[in-house]
């Protein structure tokens, strides 16, 4: 369907397809460069307007060829405030500051630097190495391997042509706003005041008509329209009429504007924050400068007058209808969109809060008592009110609290249940403060906490009630989040059921909603941090420790944990019931008993893995000794998956399967009559601790060992039974996760680069950041230490980063705003400079009055006094830091200053000023610093250039999208590429119609996408997807994310194979200077950037650079792959191929002989790389032979020896290409021309529906990394 255009250019109209909204006409006519200053329009179709928010499909008398007016509407002072911002807009396109300042979703992206531009176009243009002799290939000094050197301002290079454009000097709101009475009924909606670049001041009336000059000076009213009068419906034609300048830098400005890759535009959907800056001009800026004084309620308005009430559309978007895809999509869209918007005001009140710019609800109390509310969001400060937490552990108990309940949010919003609702909730940390921002029950501030609580307890467990309908809807999330229903007594000694722990509490809302809040402890307490009196942990924790003290009691086992502990209970639970079974059926056919005691020996070994212990296989028998069993078998790795499968399937034969049919998340009832089998599962859920005893059902008990909960005396069994629980749930975690975690760190299937990454492995383990000391312990003494060198420095820099973050956050909290910036960069100079008497500048003595500053001390969250922080030194902070790691990760670091700690760990202080800058939301000048010196410090003030809010949130997911998305990686595993590609398609689609056009679900799909067609041949076509990644990845994970580092290694094997050898170089060289900035040279992942970089310079005949940077690859693989392994089998090749090309066969002969020796080890002499490795070994050696010859000849005969020419030839680009293939794991698979074919027409039909046109709504970050690895050639 085509739209043309009537009022405007007739320039080619916008392709749309019948789903989309009137509305996203308007969005694209808005961003056209011929169009993008119209603001105040509507689109007609014979003569009727058409409604914004109707689908092109359901508008009548709409085909195919239609011809739409687009026709100026009058304006109203919303839209002509929309105007002006719109124009500021434009205006303000190519500058970065909004990016550096972290608003509107803006975030930086370097990609273009690096690629000159869009990448699609250039691929066409450039398609053959002809550009190979003008190709400058050195790379820069600092990320030449074994530099030392890390400089910071690389981190944000600039393009060399780049020149901003200014059109005018001053556009703002003129100080003869609002317009009188009179001039309102002339049409007057507000005065604009504007100086252009000829130095000519004009003051502009926007009227309902349009934009014109009026005659009032800075000191004069005078509204009656200036000589010659213009009006114009749009602003920028007005200026272009009355200066020169701005018309001629404003069209070159949109030119320049829409060559942009449209992923450089687009909005996050939630904010990226970037730790670094350059010094930028302070602009004049009337859009600003409103937006800081206003709530901004004019433009976040749904209804008109009324600030949007949050809660209600929270809840209204959940309570939309979810039959079927198309209405599933339009549910989780509103949810995401509404979700990120909440998120959006949250942060902007929080911040607003801690400023001091929010009154408080309760201005009487004390400051840590406060409470706000702001733009119907209600923010609490996360210190001990009134005793709440006493017996907890305190202000350290109130800090944990909002995380754990937004984890318990984030559950019960997973599993969704119709009729039970959750409250919006965000944590932010800004200045050393943590605030809870939550949406607000209708009617709950009305009433008394007592009255409103209709379920649960408001006392930890003293008077508890209970109510059925709430009973009726947690029931249903009981089973997927693995809650026991339980009993308790209250104070009255009457037992109240409860489905949930007794701190969550129940409320009905005015509008007749059930409401649960405080979910902090939705999951079960972790027992290595939990010491209580009388109870003894199983053995393998005690011998790491624990339990340890921990500051508060509300340390719980995470989600992640739950789900992999009762899995791996499933397991055991069906290998217990296939073994007994098989021994009836010995018993039955009365065969010998020597059978019989095989059977209960293999048994013994499948159910515990610890054949040495009689005991097991005992307490299996006969059941007398459950909780024995059940302890023994938590010490099975969980990384041996395949031994448990083979066992069950081997040894029922289909029986078990007619006994228990059940799924690991629940049961259903043993269909057998038969009482043996009955018993065999009853012995079987005993023994695994299922709560009931037909089928396996493992549920946890919260309120286990909560203090001040009772429980009835009729329970003590299944109490004991849960205590038991949990203790093998605690030992789980230390015998078989954390082990589990170093076995992949070893195989190298997970590879954190950075203190995020770190994090999140920990966390998909569910194993708590908290056990960061056992950990590095753990990782310590395994046996192969050097090969975890990486994981354990970067475990060691995270220690060391989230202890300052801890003592940060107190250090904050007694400075005043006046003091910020000195006192940050007084402790980044205690934290990371070698000079040993850093001293704070105070602010000046004239500025500082005492009865102010008696005034601010009850202001500011956490009282104190107010220069402290000066008095800090190194040799304290460091002190701090060595005893934080000692009481909170239980971790000895035997370093008392920052450059033993970077000698002794083999850190970077350049690592760790990323990791806490990061963490605290500090924002520092990009320049160069200078650690190491002995006479002065790092940093000044004016080094820091702000801190940002640290955002903590749900991340809403695209459920259908994320299932095709699964399934298409799956499809591709199996080698189904065709059928995979469509189904990631899909995938694609379906993210952009729930997230819009940016999120890093998206990347995932894209990087995918881009495998994909790349493993099929299409080059150009991987090149855009990829660079969409790309992009993607710097815009919401941040422009040195690891992801974003493997992004562009992707983007630059994809530009190599397309014949753009100098952008895949200069790629590389870039994620090399991230990588090293990020983590440091010592990393696998290192190898395979060297290995990469080694090539592409081999191919481009740099032989000497190319030898470098594959030495480093082989060193590297050596240390981490083992000298071996495969991979360094095939690095030796690489580097021998450089030496061959360089006529050094020695050394090609010696480096090649190595890697033949591996694979005849590894492989056998049969395999094909051995073959091919020995037949390079013959070509070398006659290679050899006949260079010698030549010599021999030359030194007998002389300069007049007749001597054939030696054949040294560059290495073809396809045989580089191949290498690259083999070593960054890519395998062809033939598919005919016609599958090809037909393949690209659907994906072209498939991606016109998600066009970058059709930008939709602002989306998500969410740190899920998909995982799309494709079957790798080893």
């Amino acid at each position: 369907m085509l739209c043309s255009t009537a009022h405007l250019s007739s320039a080619a109209a916008p392709q749309v397809s019948p789903q989309e909204m009137v509305q996203e006409i308007h969005q694209v006519l808005m961003d056209r460069e011929d169009t993008c200053h119209r603001t105040c329009f509507s689109l007609q179709l014979d003569g009727n307007v058409l409604d914004s928010f109707a689908e092109l499909k359901s508008i009548e008398g709409l085909q195919e060829g239609s011809l739409l007016k687009v026709v100026e509407e009058p304006y109203t002072v919303r839209e002509a405030r929309i105007h002006v911002r719109h124009v500021r807009d434009l205006l303000k396109s190519l500058d970065p500051s909004d990016a550096y300042n972290g608003v509107d979703c803006n975030s930086l992206s370097f990609l273009s630097v690096f690629t000159d531009g869009d990448l699609g176009e250039s691929g066409k243009r450039k398609k053959k190495g002809s550009e190979l002799e003008q190709i400058d290939c050195t790379p820069p000094e600092h990320i030449l391997p074994g530099s030392k050197d890390r400089p910071l301002v690389p981190l944000q290079p600039t393009n060399k042509d780049w020149k901003p454009l200014q059109c005018l000097k001053v556009l703002t709101m003129s100080g003869w706003n609002p317009p009188p009475g009179n001039r309102k009924m002339h049409g007057d909606l507000m005065y604009l005041y504007i100086v252009t670049m000829e130095e000519r001041h004009v003051s502009i009336t926007a009227s309902t008509r349009g934009f014109y000059l009026n005659q009032s000076t800075t000191y004069t009213f005078s509204p009656k329209p200036a000589n010659p009068s213009f009006l114009t419906h749009s602003l920028v034609e007005l200026l272009s009429q009355i200066s020169p300048a701005f018309k001629k830098n404003f069209t070159a400005l949109q030119k320049k504007r829409v060559q942009r890759h449209p992923f450089e535009r687009i909005a996050t959907p939630f904010q990226v924050y970037s730790w670094t800056a350059p010094q930028i001009d302070h602009a004049m800026d009337c859009v600003r400068a409103e937006d800081a004084y206003t709530s901004r309620l004019g433009y976040e308005e749904h209804i008109p007058g009324q600030t949007r009430d949050w809660n209600e559309e929270l809840q209204t978007t959940r309570e939309l209808a979810r039959k079927n895809l198309p209405e599933r999509l339009l549910r989780e869209r509103a949810i995401f969109k509404v979700h990120s918007d909440f998120a959006a005001a949250a942060t902007r009140g929080a911040m607003a809060v801690i400023d001091g710019n929010v009154m408080a609800i309760n201005p009487g109390e004390e400051t840590r008592m406060q409470m706000f509310i702001w733009n119907n969001i209600f923010f609490s400060l996360g210190f001990d009110v009134k005793d709440h937490y006493r017996e907890l552990g305190g202000d350290a108990a109130a800090h944990a609290a909002p995380t754990n309940d937004l984890n318990g949010v984030r559950a019960y919003g997973a599993v969704d249940v119709e009729g039970l609702y959750t409250l919006g909730t965000v944590v932010v940390d800004y200045r050393g403060n943590r605030v809870t921002a939550q949406s607000i029950i209708p009617g709950i501030l009305e009433r008394e906490q007592e009255q409103s609580v209709i379920y649960g307890s408001i006392d930890f467990g003293k008077t508890v009630v209970s109510h059925p309908k709430y009973l009726e809807l947690l029931d249903k999330t009981s089973r997927p989040l693995k809650v026991q229903h339980h009993a308790v007594l209250s104070e009255k000694n009457e037992s109240v059921d409860l489905c949930s722990s007794v701190e969550c509490k129940g409320i009905i809302g005015n509008d007749g909603r059930h409401y649960i809040l405080d979910l902090l402890r939705t999951f079960p307490p972790d027992l290595n941090f939990l010491p209580v009196e009388d109870e003894e942990l199983p053995p393998e924790c005690q011998k790491l420790g624990f339990p340890c003290q921990h500051r508060h009691r509300l340390a719980c086992l995470r989600q992640e944990l739950i789900e992999a502990f009762v899995e791996h209970r499933y397991l055991l639970f069906m290998k217990m019931a296939a073994i007994q079974l098989m021994q009836q059926k010995a018993n039955k056919e009365n065969k010998a008993t020597a059978l019989t005691n095989s059977a209960s020996a293999e048994m013994t070994a499948s159910s515990t893995a610890a054949p040495k212990d009689p005991e097991a296989s005992k307490a299996t028998q006969t059941n007398s000794e459950p909780t024995q069993t059940v302890s023994e078998a938590t010490q099975t790795p969980a990384s041996q998956p395949g031994t448990t499968t083979e066992i069950t399937t081997a040894t029922t034969n289909g029986t078990l399967e007619s006994i228990t049919t059940e799924s690991q998340n629940g049961g259903c009832e043993s269909p057998l009559e038969d009482p043996k089998s009955r018993e065999v599962v009853l012995n079987a859920c005993k023994a695994v601790g299922s709560i009931s005893n037909t089928s396996f059902d493992i549920r946890f008990n919260p309120d286990i060992y909560s203090p001040g909960v009772r429980f009835p005396e009729d329970c003590a069994e299944d109490i004991q039974k849960q205590k038991q629980l949990l203790k093998d749930g605690a030992a789980f975690l230390v015998s078989c996760q954390i082990p589990s975690l170093v076995k992949d760190c070893l195989d190298h299937s997970a590879l954190p680069m950075d203190g995020a990454t770190l994090t999140e492995a920990l966390h998909q383990r569910g194993i708590n950041v908290r056990y960061l000391g056992t950990v590095l312990e753990f990782v310590d003494k395994t046996p192969a230490r050097a090969q975890l060198d990486h994981f354990y420095r970067i475990g060691i820099s995270e220690l060391i980063t989230r202890c300052a973050k801890h003592i940060f956050k107190t250090y904050l909290q007694g400075v005043e705003l006046s003091a910020l910036s000195a006192a940050v960069s007084h402790f980044l100079n205690c934290f990371l400079s070698s000079f040993p008497d850093a001293v704070a500048h105070l602010p000046a003595d004239e500025l500082v009055s005492r009865r102010k500053n008696r005034k601010r001390r009850n202001r500011v969250p956490g009282a104190g006094d107010n220069t402290a922080w000066a008095s800090l030194t190194p040799t304290e902070l460091w002190k701090n830091v060595v005893s934080e790691a000692q009481s909170y990760y239980n971790f000895t670091l035997q370093c008392d200053n920052v450059d033993l700690v970077v000698e002794k760990y083999g850190l970077q202080k350049i690592t760790l000023l990323r990791e806490i800058s990061i963490k605290t939301g500090i924002q520092i000048l990009i320049k160069e610093y200078n650690f190491d010196s002995r006479h002065k410090t790092a940093f000044t003030e004016e080094d820091i250039l702000n801190i940002f809010p640290v955002v903590k949130h749900v991340n809403p997911k695209a459920s259908d999208a994320f299932h095709f998305f699964q399934s298409g990686q799956a499809k591709v595993q199996q080698g189904f590429l065709k059928e995979g590609c469509e189904l990631i398609n899909e995938a694609l689609n379906l993210f952009n119609n729930v997230y819009g056009a940016m999120h890093v679900e998206i990347c995932a799909c894209l990087r995918l996408l881009a495998r994909l067609n790349y493993i099929m041949g299409d080059h150009p076509e991987a090149l855009s997807n990829q660079q969409k990644a790309v992009l993607m990845s710097e815009r919401v994970l941040g422009i040195e994310h690891p992801n974003t580092i493997q992004e562009y290694i992707h983007l630059a094997l994809y530009c190599f194979a397309n014949g753009q050898l100098s952008t895949a170089l200069k790629l590389l060289y870039r994620a090399r200077y991230l990588m090293l900035m990020v983590c440091g040279e010592d990393h696998p992942e290192m190898a395979l950037l060297d290995s990469n970089i080694g090539l592409v310079l081999h191919g481009v005949m740099e032989y000497d650079l190319s030898l470098r940077f594959l030495e480093n690859a082989l060193a590297i693989n050596s240390k981490y792959h083992g000298p071996r392994s495969l991979k360094v089998a095939l690095s030796h090749h690489l580097v021998a191929r450089v030496y061959e090309s360089k006529a050094e066969f020695r050394s090609a002969l010696q480096h090649e002989k190595e890697g033949y020796t591996i694979y005849k080890n590894q492989v056998g002499e049969s395999h094909e790389k051995t073959k091919e490795s020995s037949e390079y070994l013959k070509h070398l050696t006659q290679q050899a032979v006949a260079l010698q010859r030549t010599m021999n000849e030359i030194y007998k005969n002389g300069s007049s020896a007749s001597i054939m020419p030696l054949k040294f030839t560059a290495p073809s680009m396809a045989s580089v290409l191949e290498q690259l293939n083999i070593i960054n794991g890519i395998i062809f698979i033939p598919l005919s021309q016609k599958d090809l074919e037909n393949l690209k027409a659907e994906v072209q039909r498939r991606q016109m529906l998600q066009e970058p046109g059709k930008i939709e709504e602002n989306q998500e970050d969410c740190l899920l990394e998909l995982d799309d690895k494709l079957p790798v050639d080893d």
